[in-house]
């Protein structure tokens, strides 16, 4: 039996919007937390010191607390006109994207809104799209976030299929011109989900094995600031103002203590201030084939303040 999905109804829905808030400790614990040690992102004294550029993606689970918080009670996606009662158990992260579109403040207090932006039919599972925007309490836009989630079961309704995400690029076939390895941590988890993300699956070994992984999974934001910690370290020589926009797809779940392994292709941009980045990322193991993690990503950087692209 098809499952009923009035994707009219669901589209444009907006969730209520809230506040929420950051200081500079924030910042420094966030980018410990995918692996950045540059000055000018984890100390408060340095004369460039600012926010890791995907800092922002922590926020809506962290919301205004300085506190650890219930995931269970954060991640409240509530009913949402059109679809059917999602099972949180039957979720899966997607795909994630966000965009700069101003200088982030070393600690502030901004108002998030969000909206269903897409319900795409992807046979077995449905497809929900959301836009989240971050704001000054004055209402100066500072970010724009789009994520999708997964839900088995809810697909076969006869809906649209997704079109293709703004952020997608093929890697090329090339040799890439950038390769960063980074060893993660088996304590990387518990250090990154200090900045917000308190869902026990990333701690709890029992909680991963009943759903089929060896144990606690590492957050798949986590990989993905790894991911950009690459890609500004190698190409923007983390320069943060470089920093336009990232995308990408998770392709499979990592370990706490697995090696990454982040593939790089420069590109030209869709305009001549800009400079596109494909990347991959990989767990990578000795006898092993390299596995997936993170595909068809890339990042946007203005060329004017990328030291190394601005001179392709």
């Amino acid at each position: 039996m098809a499952t009923k999905v009035d994707v009219s109804k669901a589209v444009g829905h907006s969730f209520p919007s809230e506040k929420v808030q950051y200081n500079r400790r924030d910042l420094i614990l966030y980018a410990l937390g995918v692996g950045v040690n540059d000055l000018r992102f984890v100390y408060e004294l340095d004369k460039d010191f600012g926010a890791f550029p995907t800092y922002p993606l922590v926020l809506p689970l962290k919301g205004d607390s300085f506190d650890v918080t219930s995931f269970a009670e954060r991640y409240i996606m509530g009913d949402i006109p059109g679809v059917p009662s999602i099972d949180l158990n039957k979720l899966l992260h997607g795909d994630q994207y966000i965009e700069l579109l101003g200088e982030l403040p070393k600690e502030a207090t901004l108002v998030t809104k969000t909206h269903v932006s897409g319900v795409y039919d992807a046979g077995k599972g449905l497809v929900l799209e959301r836009v989240t925007t971050m704001e000054t309490e004055t209402g100066t836009p500072l970010v724009k976030m789009i994520a999708t989630s997964y839900i088995f079961g809810l697909g076969g309704f006869g809906g649209p299929k997704r079109p293709k995400p703004i952020y997608a690029v093929e890697a090329p076939k090339r040799t890439p011109d950038y390769v960063k390895v980074d060893q993660i941590s088996p304590s990387a988890a518990i250090l990154y989900r200090l900045s917000g993300d308190y869902n026990p699956l990333h701690v709890d070994p029992s909680i991963g094995k009943k759903m089929g992984f060896k144990g606690a999974i590492l957050h798949g934001l986590c990989t993905f600031g790894h991911a950009a910690a690459a890609v500004m370290l190698c190409v923007a020589k983390n320069e943060r103002r470089a920093f336009k926009s990232i995308g990408g797809r998770f392709a499979s779940p990592v370990n706490p203590g697995d090696k990454l392994e982040t593939r790089m292709w420069v590109l030209p941009g869709p305009t001549s201030d800009i400079v596109t980045v494909a990347f991959e990322t990989y767990v990578v193991e000795e006898g092993a084939p390299p596995k997936l993690v993170i595909s068809n990503g890339s990042v946007a950087l203005w060329k004017q303040h990328s030291p190394v692209a601005g001179k392709l």
